[in-house]
């Protein structure tokens, strides 16, 4: 597998090293991925980190141009169907994230189990507090509205999200359920951003044997 880093930031940075750890080809790190020859393209997975602006500039021409796309950029979920639209006319794999950390996946999967048991027990509210880094561009994370999505679906209702900025955060994300006498609270934190890129390269591997548009939560367990 060969792949180019769209995006040469932190997160651009962290995914080479990781590539480089796991003895995976990176081909080049681009900040103008139209820029690239679309032959080389043809025969690379892109993994995008860029800026929400940035995406969506680009999402057409990595559709039309790479083999297979991971996105770990976030900010343009309302333009979804858009992106998801492209990605199945053109026949190119996309995986996407709005978190790409194993451990952020498996919080996600608790937070549908215990949203689901909280639900059939009746009488609690749920809310949501997440904290980052003050570059971090779109607020609330995409991350916690990964997670009030979920509650929502098993809920019915969508909690609050608080929204924090200071500081080199990584990232911090609690899911708080709030009782007449108790409450449950799950929480993950990110001790750096390695995880988002290790996470982000074992999508990329993945894509060898997928076709179509997935999610990372619902490919990541299925080994």
């Amino acid at each position: 597998m060969k792949v180019i880093i769209s995006g040469y930031g932190k997160m651009g940075h962290m995914v080479e090293n990781n590539l480089r750890l796991r003895g995976i080809e990176c081909v080049c790190a681009s900040e103008d991925i139209k820029s690239v020859d679309p032959a080389v393209a043809k025969e690379c997975v892109c993994i995008d980190f860029t800026t929400p602006a940035a995406f969506r500039e680009n999402y057409a021409f990595l559709a039309e141009n790479f083999k297979a796309v991971v996105i770990g950029t976030t900010g343009w979920n309302d333009i979804k169907d858009e992106v998801v639209a492209c990605f199945e006319k053109c026949g190119t794999t996309m995986i996407y994230a709005s978190n790409f950390s194993i451990g952020v996946n498996v919080f996600f999967a608790a937070s549908d189990y215990l949203s689901k048991m909280l639900a059939d027990a009746g009488g609690y509210s749920a809310f949501v507090e997440e904290k980052h880094h003050s570059h971090k561009l779109d607020r609330p994370s995409g991350t916690a509205k990964s997670i009030a999505d979920i509650v929502e679906a098993n809920m019915g209702a969508a909690p609050d999200i608080a929204s924090i900025r200071c500081g080199e955060i990584p990232g911090i994300h609690t899911l708080g359920f709030e009782g007449a006498n108790d409450r449950i609270t799950l929480t993950h934190e990110a001790f750096s951003r390695e995880g988002f890129a290790a996470g982000a390269v074992e999508a990329a591997l993945r894509t060898e044997n997928l076709n179509g548009v997935h999610e990372f939560k619902d490919i990541i367990f299925n080994i």
